[in-house]
C-alpha cells in the first residue's frame, strides 16, 4: 500500500471509530517484502498507536480474549478499546519480528517505534497499579526490545549501538539490566556450558558501555517520573548496583569465547568492579581467567590486583602463578605495558623473600636474551629497580666466580616453583652478555649493572609503551657527528712510507 493510502487509512481510523477495521490496511504491509512499504507502514503505525495511547483509547488492565470480550457484557467503549488493544499487540509483535529484518533501516525504524511505545506506555500505562503508588513501567515491552537486540545467530552490534542513546535514562538502564539478566538465564541454561559466540558478543556489546552513576544525586535523568518516585527502587543507587552486579555475575558464570575473555578483562577494573556492591564475588571468574594462560592471564592480573590490595582477598600460590606467566611472549604481547606495570606493583613490597625476587630477576634476564630492543630498554631499568628494592639480591651481580654461560648456570629455568629454581646460587650473566648487544642504547642500559646503582629508582613509565617504530624513528632522526677517517695519507701498497713498494706503487 502506497504512502497516501496509508495516510488516508490513518486519518480515517483516528477520525471515526466506525472506521476501526481500516487499521488492518496499516498493519498488513508490515509483513510485506517491499522495504519502502514496510518503512511507510511502520511510520504510520507509530503515529496511529502513539495517538491512541495519548488519547487513552487502548484498554487498561489484564486484556480479555478478543472473542470473549465481544460476548461479555462490556460497554461499546470497552469493546472498542479491547479490540484496538489487540491490534496494538499485533503491531508490537510485527515490530519485534522486524528487529531481525535483513535491512538495517527497517530494524532501526522498528527499534525507534518500539521505544516510542515504551515511553508512551510509561506515561499512559496499560497495566493497573498493584497498589497505590506502585511503579507502572512497561517492563514486558522493554523485554521484547531487549530480546530483539540479542539474537543468537547474528551480530547485532550496529543496532545495539543505535540503542545506546536510550541507556542514558536511569530507568531504562535499570530495566534493561533486569531484562538482560533474565535473557541470559533463559538462553545460556540450554547450551550445557557450550559458548554461544554471537549471543554472548551481543550481550557484551549491550552491557559493556553501561555508564553507571557514581552517587544517587547523579540519577536525575528518567524517561518518566511518578509522584512517589523517591520511594521506588528504580531511583535508588543501591538497587541499580545490585541489578548491575547480578547481571555481570550471570553473564560471566558461563564459559566465554576466548576473544570475549580479553574484552571483559580489559574493562573489568574501570567499568565493572567499581560499581559492584561486592567486588569479591568476581574472584571465581578471575581465578578461571588467570588459569587460562597467555594474554588472558596477563589481563586477569588487573582485577586480581584490585581484589588483593583493596579488598584483602587471599590468592593461594599467587606469586607461583605470576612467575609461570613469564614466558617469551611477555616481551611481545600487546598488553606488555599493563603487565609490567602490575608486575612492578606486585614486586614492590620489601617483605618479599630474596629467593622469590631472585627467581623473577633470573627469569626476566634469561628471557631478555631473545627480547626485541624496545622491550630490553624497558626491562633493564626494571631489573635495576628490583635490585635497588631488594639489596639481598645484589649477590646476583657481585659474584665474580659465578657461572659465565648457560651450561654452568645452576638456575633451573623449567622449575615452576620459584623456591626450587636455585636462582640465588646464580648470577646475572645474561645482563653482562647484553652489554655486547648490537643496539648501542641496549648495551649502555645493560652496562648500568656494572656500576654502583644510584639510590633513586629509574622511572620506567615512559618506557612501558615504547614501540619498535618509535625506536627506529628516534635512530633515524639522530644527527651523526663527523668522524675523521684517516690522519696520515697512505703511501705505498702496504701503507709504509719508506719501503721499496712506495717507490714503484705510489698512490698519488
Amino acid at each position: 500500500m502506497a504512502g497516501p493510502a496509508l495516510a488516508a487509512a490513518l486519518e480515517a481510523v483516528l477520525a471515526n471509530r466506525g472506521n476501526a477495521n481500516r487499521v488492518f490496511d496499516i498493519l498488513e504491509p508490515l509483513a510485506g517484502q517491499d522495504q519502502a512499504e514496510v518503512l511507510s507502514a511502520g511510520r504510520t503505525c507509530s503515529r496511529l498507536f502513539g495517538a491512541l495511547l495519548e488519547r487513552r483509547e487502548l484498554f487498561v488492565g489484564d486484556l480479555p480474549a478478543q472473542e470473549g470480550s465481544l460476548a461479555e457484557k462490556y460497554s461499546a467503549e470497552d469493546k472498542y478499546k479491547i479490540w484496538m488493544r489487540h491490534r496494538y499487540n499485533e503491531c508490537v509483535e510485527s515490530l519485534a519480528e522486524l528487529l531481525a529484518h535483513d535491512a538495517f533501516p527497517v530494524k532501526e525504524l522498528a527499534l525507534c517505534t518500539l521505544m516510542k511505545f515504551v515511553e508512551l506506555e510509561a506515561k499512559y500505562p496499560l497495566i493497573k497499579a498493584e497498589w497505590k503508588g506502585s511503579l507502572t513501567f512497561p517492563r514486558e515491552l522493554l523485554k521484547v526490545v531487549v530480546g530483539g537486540l540479542l539474537p543468537v545467530d547474528e551480530d547485532a552490534s550496529l543496532l545495539i549501538s543505535r540503542f545506546q542513546e536510550y541507556m542514558e535514562y536511569d530507568d531504562i538502564r535499570y530495566f534493561v539490566i533486569k531484562a538482560v539478566t533474565e535473557s541470559i538465564g533463559q538462553v545460556m541454561q540450554k547450551t550445557k556450558e557450550r559458548p554461544l559466540p554471537f549471543y554472548q558478543q551481543n550481550v557484551f556489546s549491550l552491557i559493556s558501555p553501561i555508564n553507571m552513576p557514581n552517587k544517587e544525586s547523579d540519577m536525575v535523568k528518567f524517561l518518566v517520573k511518578q509522584d512517589n518516585w523517591e520511594e521506588l527502587k528504580v531511583s535508588k543507587l543501591q538497587a541499580h548496583k545490585q541489578a548491575f552486579e547480578k547481571m555481570w555475575l550471570s553473564f560471566l558464570k558461563h564459559k566465554l569465547p576466548t576473544g570475549l575473555y580479553k574484552k571483559v578483562l580489559v574493562i573489568l577494573h574501570d567499568s565493572i568492579l567499581p560499581y559492584m556492591n561486592e567486588p569479591t564475588l568476581m574472584m571465581d571468574f578471575l581465578t578461571v581467567a588467570y588459569g587460562i594462560g597467555g594474554a588472558i592471564s596477563l589481563l586477569a592480573l588487573n582485577g586480581l590486583f584490585i581484589l588483593i590490595h583493596q579488598h584483602n582477598l587471599e590468592y593461594p600460590d599467587f606469586y607461583k602463578k605470576l612467575y609461570s606467566l613469564l614466558d617469551p611472549s611477555v616481551y611481545h604481547v600487546k598488553y606488555r605495558a599493563r603487565f609490567f606495570h602490575l608486575l612492578d606493583l606486585f614486586l614492590s613490597s620489601s617483605h618479599l623473600p630474596a629467593y622469590l625476587v631472585a627467581a623473577f630477576l633470573k627469569r626476566l634476564s634469561r628471557l631478555a636474551l631473545t627480547a626485541p630492543p624496545e622491550a630490553l630498554l624497558m626491562v633493564l631499568p626494571f631489573i635495576c629497580n628490583l635490585l635497588r628494592r631488594h639489596p639481598a639480591c645484589r649477590a646476583l651481580v657481585h659474584r665474580p666466580d659465578g657461572p659465565q654461560d648457560m651450561s654452568e648456570d645452576p638456575y633451573v629455568m623449567e622449575e615452576e616453583e620459584p623456591s626450587e629454581s636455585r636462582a640465588l646460587e646464580s648470577c646475572l650473566w645474561e645482563i653482562q652478555t647484553l652489554q655486547n648487544h648490537y643496539h648501542p642504547e641496549v648495551a649502555q642500559a645493560a652496562a648500568a649493572l656494572s656500576r654502583p646503582l644510584a639510590e633513586l629508582e629509574d622511572d620506567i613509565s615512559g618506557l612501558l609503551e615504547l614501540s619498535a617504530y618509535e625506536l627506529f624513528d628516534k635512530e633515524v632522526k639522530k644527527k651523526a657527528a663527523d668522524v675523521p677517517l684517516e690522519f696520515e695519507q697512505i703511501r705505498g701498497l702496504f701503507g709504509k712510507k719508506n719501503d721499496i713498494f712506495a717507490q714503484h706503487f705510489a698512490l698519488d
